[in-house]
C-alpha cells in the first residue's frame, strides 16, 4: 500500500512517501520517503514497525528449554536459532565445539544445510524471482510465484521441490519440518536410519543439478543487465561473517573474520566467543532494529554487511567442487577484490544453495550421521555464546544463566540487524538515484522494495527492547476516523498528535 501524505506542519512543506508495508520480505517493515515540492529526495528511511523483545521472553526460563524456545521467533529459518541456542547452551554444560561427538556435529551440520538450502530456495523462486525475470517496474499482477509458474513453469517447479527437499532433510534429523526438535545440551538426541538416510539419496543428485541450474540462471540474468545490476542499490561496504580455520567458506562453525571494501583483513578468524570486544551495537529512535558496527572503525564508518554476499566475498574458496567454480566466475565479475553489487546477493546467495546440495551428499554417505556417540558432558559454566551463518548471515546467541541454571542475561544479534545500516543505505542509493526528480507511481516505488528483498531480511527476528523504544497508539472510532493519536518517544516524551 502506497501512501501520499501532505505534512502541513513542515516549513519546507515537504511531501512524505510511504511504501507500507514492504512486500514479499518476512515480518512487517515501511519505507518513509520525504520529498520537496519538485519530487527530490530529501531523506529515505527504512522502518521496523514489528516490536517482539524476544531478548525478554527468554529471561526467567531455564536454558535447556531455548533451543526449542527461540525457534518461534521466525518461521521460515527456526533451525538456525535452534543451533545457535544449541551451541550456546553446549557451552553452558562445558562442552565446546571441538569436543562435540563427531556424529553430532555431523547431524547438526546436515541439519544446517538443509535449512540453508529451503530458505534459499524459498527467497530466490518464490520472493525475489518475479522482480527478476520480469523486471523491477512490472505490473503488479506478474509480482508472484504464480505469475513464474504461468510463464516459466519448469522453474517454478524447480524452485518449489528445492525448497521441498530441504525441508525433508530437516524432518528426517529434527522430526518436523518446522519448529522440529534435534539439538539438545551437548550434542544432538537422534542419529539418521539408514531408511532415512537411504529415503534422502533419492533425489540428491536431481537438486544438485537443479542449484546448479540455478546459479547459471542468475548469472545469465545478472550479466545480461549490467550495468543496471552492479549500480543498482550498491554500496560499498566492510563485510562479517564466518570461515573455517583454512579460509574455507563456513556455514555451522567458524572464526569471525571482517574484511574492509578493499579487500584488506580488518580481523580473521578471531574466536566468537569474544564477539563483544568486536562489534558494538547502537540504537535509534525510528525503528526497532539496532545498527551494529565494528568497534575499531566507529559508529559511522564500522558498519558492515553480512549473509551471502559478504560470506562469498570473505571465503579463500568453497570446498565443494561446483560451488567453488561457481565463487571463481562470481568473483572474476568484479574489477576490485570484493563484489559490492547489492542484486550480486542473489548470486550468491544461489552458489551457497548449490554448496549445500554438494554438502548434503557427501554427509549422506558419510556413516556417522548414523552413528550412536551423541551427547558430551563437562563442567557447568555460567555463560556461552553460540554463532552460525544463517541464510540471511551471522547469528548470534549469547546468554547468561545463574545458580539455578535460569537464564537471567540475553542477547540476540540477527542477521537482518547487522545489514540494517546497509539496507537503509541502498534505500537511500535507489531513491536518490531512480526516483528523485520523477512522477512516483506504484511500480516506481516496487524499486526500493526490491533493493531491500536483496537482502532477504527477516523483519521478525530483528525487532529488539532496548531502553525507552518508542511506541505510538490510535484511537479510532466506529466509523475509522482517528479520535486521538499519542506517542512516546524513545527518550520517554509523550506527544499528542490528533
Amino acid at each position: 500500500m502506497y501512501k501520499h501524505l501532505e505534512t502541513a506542519k513542515n516549513p519546507e512543506n515537504l511531501k512524505r512517501v510511504i511504501v507500507d508495508p514492504v512486500s514479499r520480505v518476512e515480518g512487517h517493515g515501511k519505507v518513509t520517503l520525504l520529498l520537496d515540492t519538485d519530487n527530490k529526495i530529501q531523506q529515505a528511511r527504512l522502518h521496523i514497525v514489528e516490536f517482539r523483545g524476544f531478548e525478554r521472553f527468554i529471561q526467567g526460563r531455564p536454558y535447556w528449554e531455548l533451543p526449542v524456545l527461540v525457534q518461534r521467533l521466525c518461521g521460515i529459518c527456526p533451525v538456525s536459532h535452534h543451533l545457535a541456542a544449541a551451541k550456546a547452551i553446549d557451552q553452558l554444560v562445558g562442552v565446546d565445539p571441538e569436543n562435540l561427538p563427531v556424529s553430532a556435529d555431523k547431524l547438526r551440520r546436515l541439519l544446517h544445510f538443509g535449512q540453508v538450502l529451503q530458505s534459499h530456495a524459498l527467497h530466490f523462486f518464490h520472493l525475489s524471482s518475479p522482480d527478476l525475470l520480469f523486471g523491477f517496474e512490472s505490473d503488479i499482477s506478474q509480482r508472484s510465484i504464480m505469475a513464474v509458474l504461468a510463464a516459466y513453469p519448469d522453474l517454478a517447479v524447480q524452485g518449489v521441490k528445492l525448497r521441498k527437499y530441504g525441508q525433508e532433510v530437516i524432518r528426517m534429523v529434527s522430526g518436523k519440518r518446522i519448529h522440529g526438535t534435534g539439538a539438545i545440551p551437548g550434542g544432538m538426541n537422534k542419529s539418521l536410519s539408514k531408511a532415512e538416510r537411504d529415503y534422502l539419496l533419492e533425489d540428491i543428485d536431481q537438486i544438485i543439478a537443479w542449484a546448479a541450474s540455478s546459479v547459471e540462471l542468475i548469472k545469465t540474468v545478472h550479466e545480461s543487465n549490467l550495468p543496471y545490476f552492479d549500480d543498482f542499490a550498491t554500496i560499498a561496504t566492510n563485510y562479517l561473517g564466518l570461515t573455517a580455520k583454512d579460509g574455507a567458506l563456513e556455514l555451522y562453525h567458524g572464526g569471525l573474520r571482517a574484511k574492509n571494501a578493499q579487500g584488506e583483513t580488518l580481523i580473521d578468524h578471531v574466536d566468537y566467543c569474544h564477539y563483544n570486544d568486536y562489534i558494538h551495537e547502537e540504537v535509534r529512535s525510528w525503528t526497532y532494529m539496532k545498527f551494529p558496527y565494528l568497534l575499531s572503525l566507529g559508529q559511522e564508518d564500522g558498519w558492515y554487511r553480512v549473509g551471502p554476499l559478504a560470506r562469498v566475498n570473505n571465503c579463500d574458496f568453497i570446498n565443494t567442487p561446483q560451488a567453488e567454480a561457481a565463487r571463481i566466475v562470481f568473483k572474476a565479475h568484479s574489477s576490485g577484490a570484493m563484489v559490492h553489487s547489492t542484486l550480486a546477493f542473489h548470486w550468491a546467495r544461489l552458489i551457497e544453495l548449490l554448496h549445500c546440495a554438494e554438502a548434503i551428499k557427501e554427509l549422506l554417505y558419510d556413516s556417522d550421521i548414523m552413528g550412536s556417540d551423541l551427547v558430551a558432558q563437562g563442567e557447568k559454566r555460567y555463560e556461552g555464546v553460540g554463532v552460525i551463518e544463517a541464510p540471511r548471515g551471522t547469528l548470534f546467541h549469547h546468554y547468561q544463566v545463574d545458580e539455578n541454571d535460569i537464564v537471567t542475561k540475553a542477547n540476540l544479534i540477527v542477521s537482518t540487524t547487522s545489514n540494517n545500516r546497509a539496507m537503509n543505505e541502498s534505500v537511500r542509493q535507489v531513491a536518490a538515484e531512480y526516483l528523485s526528480g520523477r512522477e512516483l507511481t506504484e511500480p516506481l516505488l516496487n524499486n526500493l522494495e526490491v533493493a531491500i528483498r536483496a537482502y532477504d531480511p527477516c523483519l521478525s527476528c530483528a525487532t529488539h527492547a532496548m531502553g525507552k523504544m518508542p511506541l505510538q497508539l490510535e484511537l479510532m472510532d466506529a466509523s475509522g476516523q482517528l479520535i486521538d493519536k499519542l506517542v512516546k518517544h524513545s527518550n520517554g516524551q509523550i506527544e499528542r498528535l490528533a
